[in-house]
């Protein structure tokens, strides 16, 4: 696991840097393949229930699972990428949400909420806790930021396979028994975060996901390891600030 998510984030990095305005999702997708090949791994998305491409691309008010077009990116929007490997039979997931060559305070504002309410819960990822703590600590961070919490696509458990369990709610689910979270567990935290109402749709497509408010939506995921002590981030190629955990 520790070296598919290291490639998982060493892709994300190098396709942040590839991003620009004028650059289509095709060509991202395209430049994504042959850097995760270059690592000697595949995709894990590309075929995974019929999904045509490498990444997920989702670009504004597409939330997640957005597929590659000719369509060009223009300075100011923001663009998720999802990148998913699969290294000698382990998966390394993750996600970020890059503004494209730059962007207005607001959707900025978006994206700093989300990047900071994965952190939380990432925090609280440790042996003793379970699933719900994660759950409310993203909930809260974000709620209070007068933003919503996407409550049809969720975190997961991830090794052999894509999606295992548990499912790693970004909310209070209201169930009276959460998972447990023990050492040796490895899940993908991915806070999905609309600017306005939480409420989504899918397009005809079959895979793009909209907010149906034709708000922005933001999207940052890790794998993570649960340990005997503090968390450990699988797709973090820089180590994250005290900061950040706090």
């Amino acid at each position: 696991m520790r070296p598919a998510g290291m490639i998982a984030g060493k892709v994300l990095e190098e396709i942040a840097a590839f991003i620009a305005p004028g650059v289509t999702t095709r060509q991202i997708d395209s430049y994504a393949a042959e850097r995760i090949w270059s690592y000697g791994a595949k995709s894990a998305f590309i075929g995974y229930h019929k999904f045509p491409c490498h990444t997920c691309l989702s670009v504004n008010d597409e939330v997640v699972h957005g597929i590659a077009t000719d369509r060009e990116l223009k300075f100011g929007d923001i663009v998720s990428v999802d990148v998913g490997v699969n290294y000698k039979g382990f998966i390394g997931d993750t996600a970020r949400t890059i503004a494209v060559g730059g962007c207005g305070v607001v959707a900025q504002r978006l994206l700093d909420v989300t990047e900071q309410s994965l952190f939380l819960g990432i925090a609280q990822a440790k042996p003793g806790n379970s699933v719900l703590d994660i759950s409310v600590a993203v909930q809260r961070y974000v709620e209070q930021n007068g933003y919503s919490v996407v409550r049809e696509f969720v975190g997961h458990g991830v090794g052999r396979s894509m999606h295992e369990e548990p499912q790693v709610p970004n909310f209070d689910e209201g169930k009276k028994n959460s998972p447990k979270l023990r050492p040796g567990m490895t899940i993908a935290i991915e806070p999905m975060v609309n600017a306005g109402r939480a409420d989504v749709k899918i397009l005809k497509d079959g895979w793009t996901v909209v907010t149906q408010d034709g708000s922005l939506s933001a999207h940052f995921e890790h794998t993570v390891l649960i340990t005997s002590g503090e968390p450990e981030i699988l797709t973090w190629v820089k180590k994250p600030s005290a900061s950040m955990l706090a």
